[in-house]
């Protein structure tokens, strides 16, 4: 199953180094002595530094001076966990990185995240990582109980509400072959998550973008709803391109609501040149129905012609 990695790179890489950074607690944390805060500290912004220079860059070779750097930074954190082996920020902020492109070490990051939720399981973004990395192994039922208890930790964050719609969204068919789960209460999960992530976060443009599409992955599309969505976003949005897209998709939900001069009226006023494939994608979509609503139509005339014939004069005697 494929899962984005958008959510859980950049987006949270930012939540790991906020939680990492913050005010020096007043007692030791998790197991952390104040000298071992204090190193994990520089560790983290050493890290911030290398990873930051290096997202900058494009050449591939270029990229390849920066090993020496983050294989400082790693040998830093072993080091670390070597001396407090119970300081869950470690284990956490040294999972995080792994996960990282620039490492993308994820099978061994899952096993450090894990310890850090084992040392102290209230961390959410580390509930949160965790269940990225179970979804990205194909493991979306064990995903969702992490997402979800990362939004019970931290129930306004709306990263946390928008990976459970995500992963009930791409991950259906597993839920259902538990015999756990019904159709209309996935449904209602997914709506709900993507909802109320838009709620939480209503400039997140990609995140409204996903929450419209959901309603046509419901068992009985919600295409009135869809709409709304897309029309609402569209007011939102500012670029050409973008907002033509989000037009495309309004066409084809007037489409599908049997609107269909509305339908060409609007992609009609889609003439991005960037958008010109799917925009004849869409099209194709229109006249592959129309056929088929016509084999359906004869087909049926055909049926109610062979049902109208006379009985012949022999079997009527």
């Amino acid at each position: 199953m494929r899962f984005s990695k958008f959510w859980c790179a950049a987006a949270l890489w930012v939540s790991a180094a906020g939680f990492v950074l913050a005010a020096p607690p007043p007692a030791p944390l998790g197991g952390g002595t104040p000298e071992a805060v204090q190193a994990l500290r520089e560790l983290v912004t050493a890290q911030k530094a290398v990873l930051a220079e290096a997202r900058k860059v494009d050449d591939a070779d270029v990229l390849e001076d920066f090993r020496p750097r983050l294989q400082k930074v790693v040998d830093g954190y072993e080091e670390l966990l070597k001396k407090h082996a119970d300081f869950a920020a470690v284990w956490a902020s040294y999972g995080l990185l792994l996960c990282d492109p620039l490492l993308d070490e994820r099978r061994a990051a899952l096993a450090v995240l894990l310890k850090a939720n084992q040392l102290d399981p209230e961390l959410p973004v580390v509930k949160n990582q965790i269940g990225v990395l179970l979804a990205e192994q194909g493991r979306p039922v064990d995903a969702f109980n992490y997402f979800l208890a990362a939004c019970d930790l931290a129930p306004n964050e709306p990263l946390y509400h928008f990976q459970i719609g995500l992963i009930i969204g791409e991950g259906r068919d597993a839920f259902l072959k538990t015999g756990a789960w019904k159709r209309a209460d996935l449904d209602k999960s997914m709506i709900a998550g993507f909802s109320r992530a838009v709620e939480l976060a209503p400039t997140r443009t990609d995140f409204a973008y996903r929450a419209a599409e959901a309603y046509y992955d419901l068992t009985e599309p919600r295409w009135e709803d869809a709409y709304q969505a897309w029309t609402r976003l569209e007011e939102r949005l500012e670029g050409r391109i973008e907002t033509q897209t989000v037009r495309l998709h309004r066409a084809r939900v007037l489409w599908k609501r049997g609107l269909a001069g509305s339908a060409h009226e609007l992609i009609d006023t889609v003439d991005e040149p960037k958008l010109a494939k799917q925009k004849a994608i869409l099209l194709a979509e229109f006249a592959a129905d129309d056929a088929a609503e016509a084999r359906a139509e004869a087909v049926t005339g055909d049926e109610m012609r062979v049902e109208m014939k006379p009985i012949p004069a022999k079997a009527a005697k």
